[in-house]
């Protein structure tokens, strides 16, 4: 466990200066702050929305746009930072050769970029609960105020989270085998765009296919009852997000035992 978590605080001190790290939090920044703009210079066509739509509204108009193409296109490029430095540096074989475990730098790593795109997502979440608050007090006839879905967001977010976990260790593997950028960020774009019009198109085997999860995990979110003014209930644990937490572990533990065989010479 030491040896996990120095290798662990590792990979912060490694990457705390590189642009995988920093758009982790920038990116949400940037698009919540985009869309607060949007929302303040049409406050007066919003004037008068019921605030849960307003709500509805402001959050899907991110939601929509993780959950197609920019979710998996920050995944690639996150788990390809984090291996980058050490393809860039040649210092695979430093690496396992410090005394410490290969298991724990391998699980550190791994865990370091899931750690990224948790961070990231949270961000979402508390940007977005943030700046529609800020709404309610820059422009009080918008009345986000009137209500609140902290918890629904955070609901969503989460299975956004986990229904890009079998993205990740898939392309985390990818970019832990070659070296450039071009070949993981090929296939992983490719995955992408077939996983978002198998799930567009309803296909009704696509949640067997990782890449289609993010855009699945909006798409299959449910209003129940009888209106909305009733709330909103997310079913998180679908059977997309089961699958994405299996090809996960599968992936995950195939990945530490090509490293121990084929990563150091």
């Amino acid at each position: 466990m030491k040896g996990f978590i120095l290798s662990f605080r590792s990979e912060f001190y490694k990457s705390r200066k590189t642009l995988g790290f920093w758009a982790a939090i920038i990116l949400p920044l940037f698009i919540s702050t985009l869309l607060f703009v949007g929302f303040y210079l049409k406050a007066e066509k919003l004037t008068g929305t019921p605030p849960i739509m307003l709500w509805l509204q402001f959050a899907g108009a991110i939601l929509g746009v993780m959950g197609s193409l920019l979710l998996p296109m920050f995944i690639i490029f996150i788990a390809y930072s984090v291996n980058s430095i050490e393809h860039k540096a040649d210092t695979w074989k430093s690496q396992f050769s410090l005394p410490i475990s290969r298991w724990a730098v391998y699980g550190a790593k791994y865990t370091y970029a899931v750690f990224l795109v948790f961070l990231t997502l949270a961000l979402f979440v508390l940007f977005t609960i943030g700046f529609g608050n800020l709404l309610s007090i820059v422009k009080p006839e918008l009345r986000f105020d009137d209500y609140h879905m902290e918890k629904e967001l955070a609901q969503i977010y989460f299975k956004l989270f986990l229904s890009s976990l079998g993205i990740l260790s898939i392309q985390f593997l990818l970019s832990l085998l070659w070296a450039d950028f071009l070949k993981p960020m090929g296939i992983g774009f490719v995955c992408t765009i077939t996983g978002v019009i198998l799930a567009s198109k309803n296909w009704e085997y696509c949640y067997l296919f990782p890449y289609s999860h993010p855009m699945q995990a909006i798409t299959t979110m449910m209003h129940r009852g009888e209106g909305v003014q009733k709330g909103i209930q997310i079913d998180v644990f679908t059977k997309d997000v089961f699958v994405s937490m299996a090809v996960a572990i599968v992936v995950f533990i195939a990945g530490y035992f090509i490293v121990q065989k084929k990563s150091v010479k």
